[in-house]
C-alpha cells in the first residue's frame, strides 16, 4: 500500500496540521506515505522533513496556473503509483475527481473538513468551488469527514451518504500538554501579570471564526470581572485585523487586548491561556484549537458549531453562536470553577478519544473498507 495526501499548502492551519499528523501516524503503522502540496514554503513543511516523510511541492504560481500544474500533478501520481490518494479540502477533492479516469485504479478519498459554511461571505470563486465539489462528489470512492456535523451537512448538499465515514482529528498529546515554562515565557511576551487571567482565541482571521463575537464578549467581561486580559492568535489579512482592533477600541477594551500572528509554539500559547474560546459563527468541523487546548489542560468555551460541543462534552461550556452575552457568562462560570481539576478532565477526554494513534487506526480501517468495495491498485500491497 502507498498513500499520497494532497493539500493546497502546509501553512499554519487545522487541515494542514492534520495532514502532518495523519502522515506521521500512517508511517508509524508501516504504510508508505507521501505528501503533495500545490504550493511550497509553508511553515509546517519542516515537520515533514523532521519525520523523514517525502514531500513534493508542485510549484503552483497562482489561480491562473492550472494546465501546467495539472500536468505536473498527473506526472507525479503516475510516477509514484499510489494505492490511494487522499485530498484535503475542496480544491484537492475537485482535482482528484477530475483526474480519476487517468489515475489507473488508485482509490480516490475525499476529506470534508467543515460544516455549514456561509459561502455568501466569500468571493464568487469560493462559492463556485463548493458547488462544483458537491456536483463531483459521486466520483469519490470514499469520503472522510472529520465531524458528524460535516457529514450531515455534506449529505444535505448532495454528497452520497453511502460513501461516508467519520474520523475525528487526532491530537499529538505528547506535544500538546501543559507547559509551565512556556506559559511563563508567552505571558511575559504579552505583558500578562501572574495575577491576571488570560482569555484566548486561537484562530485564523476569517469571518467564520467571528472574532467580533469574542471582542464583544470581552467588553462585557471587562466591565464585570477585574484583572482579565484577552489575546487573539492567528494569521490573516492585516486589513481585517485592523477592523477588529478598531472594534476593540470602540468598545473600550483595546488596552486589554494583545494580538499575535500564528505561531508554531502553540502548546506554550495554550498553556499561557486560562480559558480558551472558540467563538465561530459557522464552518467548524472538528476544531483543532479546542482539542489542542484541552490536551494542554485548558478549559474551553465553544459555540455550538460543528462538533465543538461534542469535543468539549462535560469539560467546558457550549453557547449559541453570535451571542456575546452567552459567551461572556460561560467564561464567568468557568472562572469560578475548579479549573485545575477540570483541566485534567479535559486532557483525559482527548487522550481517550482523539489521540493521533486513533486517527491512524481509523484511517487504516477506512482503507480496508475501500478495499472491500472493490477499489483496485493493491490496497494491501504495492
Amino acid at each position: 500500500m502507498r498513500v499520497i495526501l494532497l493539500i493546497r499548502s502546509l501553512d499554519i492551519g487545522g487541515a494542514e496540521r492534520q495532514t502532518i499528523e495523519l502522515a506521521r501516524s500512517l508511517k508509524w503503522s508501516g504504510v508508505p506515505v507521501e505528501v503533495v502540496t500545490f504550493y511550497s514554503g509553508g511553515e509546517l513543511e519542516c515537520e515533514l522533513q523532521q519525520a523523514n516523510i517525502p514531500h513534493h511541492a508542485l510549484g503552483k504560481t497562482g489561480r491562473s496556473d492550472v494546465f501546467r500544474f495539472v500536468l505536473r500533478l498527473l506526472r507525479l501520481l503516475r510516477e509514484r503509483r499510489p494505492s490511494a490518494v487522499y485530498g484535503f479540502m475542496a480544491s484537492s477533492n475537485i482535482m482528484l475527481a477530475l483526474l480519476k479516469p487517468v489515475l489507473r485504479g488508485a482509490g480516490v478519498i475525499w476529506g470534508v473538513r467543515a460544516s455549514n459554511v456561509a459561502t455568501v461571505e466569500y468571493d464568487l470563486l469560493t462559492q463556485l468551488t463548493y458547488r462544483v465539489e458537491a456536483a463531483l462528489s459521486h466520483r469519490a470512492d470514499l469520503i472522510i469527514a472529520n465531524s458528524s456535523a460535516g457529514k450531515h451537512e455534506a449529505i444535505s448538499k448532495g454528497f452520497p451518504a453511502e460513501n461516508f465515514v467519520v474520523i475525528p482529528n487526532g491530537i499529538d498529546t505528547k506535544r500538546f500538554r501543559f507547559d509551565a515554562e512556556g506559559r511563563r515565557r508567552v505571558r511575559a511576551e504579552l505583558g500578562i501579570d501572574d495575577n491576571e487571567k488570560l482569555i484566548g482565541l486561537a484562530a485564523r482571521l476569517d469571518s467564520m471564526k467571528d472574532h467580533s463575537n469574542f471582542i464583544r464578549a470581552a467588553s462585557m467581561l471587562a466591565a464585570r470581572v477585574p484583572g482579565l486580559r484577552f489575546v487573539c492568535v492567528g494569521n490573516g489579512p492585516e486589513s481585517y485585523r485592523a477592523q477588529l482592533r478598531a472594534l476593540s477600541a470602540r468598545l473600550g477594551v483595546a488596552d486589554r487586548f494583545s494580538w499575535s500572528q500564528g505561531r508554531t509554539d502553540m502548546p506554550a500559547v495554550y498553556s499561557a491561556f486560562d480559558i480558551n474560546c472558540s467563538s465561530s459563527a459557522h464552518g467548524e468541523g472538528f476544531s483543532n484549537a479546542v482539542a489542542e487546548a484541552m490536551a494542554c489542560e485548558r478549559l474551553c468555551v465553544v459555540t455550538d458549531v460543528g462538533d465543538s460541543a461534542f469535543i468539549v462534552a462535560g469539560t467546558g461550556e457550549k453557547v449559541p453562536p453570535r451571542d456575546p452575552e452567552a459567551l461572556a457568562l460561560a467564561v464567568e462560570r468557568l472562572l469560578k470553577a475548579d479549573m485545575a481539576k477540570m483541566g485534567l478532565l479535559a486532557r483525559q477526554r482527548i487522550l481517550e478519544n482523539f489521540d493521533v494513534p486513533d486517527l491512524g487506526r481509523r484511517t487504516l480501517a477506512a482503507l480496508a473498507q475501500l478495499q472491500s468495495k472493490g477499489v483496485r491498485r493493491n490496497l494491501t500491497g504495492d
